[in-house]
């Protein structure tokens, strides 16, 4: 029998409505969680790291990933501080390594963490979920934002349905739209002003794609070496959504993009978070992605999104959107076994249900967006049992033929 996938819940600390005494309650093994309260491009304190992991460990959960220590916006763009900021993040490495923690989850996004254009899309079972809609986007940052290049980007037919959509919202709806939109910020709460997101729009407006890549293959240079010696898996996160937007770049979308990443610097520690609701918001192959790419796969954040007719999605079931979960987990499975077979370490990935609708009592919280208690719980059910019911099924085939 193939050990089962580390089951985890992420926690966003002691502020956190969902408690480690609720987490320890799902069944999970493992915590995802980081220091939130340091500032990016800070050295992560050892004490602090200790205390988190004491205080995790004293509900007998263990910390099992760090998502995520983020990345300085100099290293994105290649500011002259660059070289600061890594040695500042190899410093943390160093110290959660002593701590013996050893995954650690990190994207390459400019600016934003992740974009939606509704933290609250009813559903008609009356749950709410996250959605990204591009009518609603493209009327942000054509007549909002007012971004020049917005205008030669999107075409008239989609530039005047945007401003009839705006001028249909209320002054309290555009504000909301404005907040989901530039809240987004690394592993915090807090919301951009325009003004503020104008000021780091200029700071990209010579970083095209190309550009980008190349200050991430310089930080993968300096980083994957020292992460190696220090046993450290790193695991990017692909982008979210995986396309541009807003006019900044993205180098994190597709199988090609993935594939290239692992390869810039080839080492065990330079690897992949497979994150299927990202990676699944466009036409990926993601059970193909795992068959290619498995060996590279770190750590897997599992949700599922419905891709709407012009490009929007939203984030549907666990088990029900545009994504193949059942293929997904099968090869999941399959990578399990090809390195069990291959006497591999990491056989036991850990995962984590992503994201998960409001249901029920979660709307009596706020709750980080996309990380409802119930719901998220509920997912981590479907993908236990899903999970569960391949491997049996995988067994007695295997059986039947031995």
């Amino acid at each position: 029998m193939i050990d089962d996938l580390q089951k985890t819940f992420r926690w966003f600390g002691p502020s956190d409505p969902v408690t480690l005494e609720a987490i320890r309650q799902t069944g999970v093994s493992g915590v995802v969680t980081a220091l939130h309260h340091i500032p990016c491009g800070e050295v992560w304190n050892y004490s602090e790291i200790i205390k988190t992991k004491t205080e995790i460990e004293s509900r007998k959960l263990r910390w099992e990933v760090v998502e995520s220590v983020n990345v300085h916006e100099d290293i994105k763009t290649g500011g002259i501080n660059r070289d600061l900021y890594i040695s500042n993040y190899i410093a943390t490495l160093k110290k959660l390594s002593l701590a013996g923690i050893n995954t650690v989850c990190y994207n390459f996004m400019p600016v934003l963490d992740w974009t939606r254009t509704n933290l609250d899309f009813k559903l008609p079972n009356g749950t709410s979920a996250l959605r990204f809609h591009r009518l609603a986007l493209a009327a942000f940052d054509l007549y909002i934002l007012e971004r020049k290049a917005a205008f030669d980007e999107f075409p008239d037919n989609m530039q005047a349905d945007a401003k009839k959509y705006l001028m249909s919202l209320s002054a309290g709806k555009k504000d909301q739209l404005v907040n989901t939109i530039l809240a987004g910020l690394p592993g915090t709460d807090e919301v951009f002003t325009v003004s503020e997101f104008r000021n780091h729009l200029e700071r990209y407006k010579d970083i095209a794609a190309g550009q980008l890549r190349e200050n991430l293959r310089y930080f993968l240079d300096a980083v994957i070496p020292e992460a190696e010696k220090l046993g450290i898996k790193m695991c990017i996160h692909p982008d979210d959504p995986p396309f541009p937007i807003l006019g900044l770049p993205r180098i994190a979308c597709t199988e090609a993009d993935l594939k290239l990443i692992v390869e810039m610097r080839p080492s065990p520690s330079n690897g992949i978070t497979f994150c299927t609701g990202s990676l699944g918001a466009r036409e990926n192959d993601l059970p193909g992605m795992v068959e290619r790419l498995g060996r590279y796969i770190h750590f897997i954040h599992l949700r599922n999104v419905k891709i709407e007719d012009d490009g929007s999605f939203y984030e549907a079931e666990h088990l029900h959107g545009s994504t193949d979960m059942y293929a997904v987990m099968k090869n999941i499975i399959t990578e399990q076994k090809r390195r069990a077979d291959n006497n591999e370490e990491n056989i036991s990935i850990p995962m984590r249900p992503d994201h998960g609708h409001k249901i029920w009592t979660d709307y009596n919280f706020e709750t980080y967006p996309g990380y409802s208690f119930i719901g998220r719980l509920k997912g981590l059910a479907e993908l236990d049992g899903l999970e569960m019911g391949i491997k049996r099924s995988l067994n007695k085939t295997i059986d039947l033929l031995t």
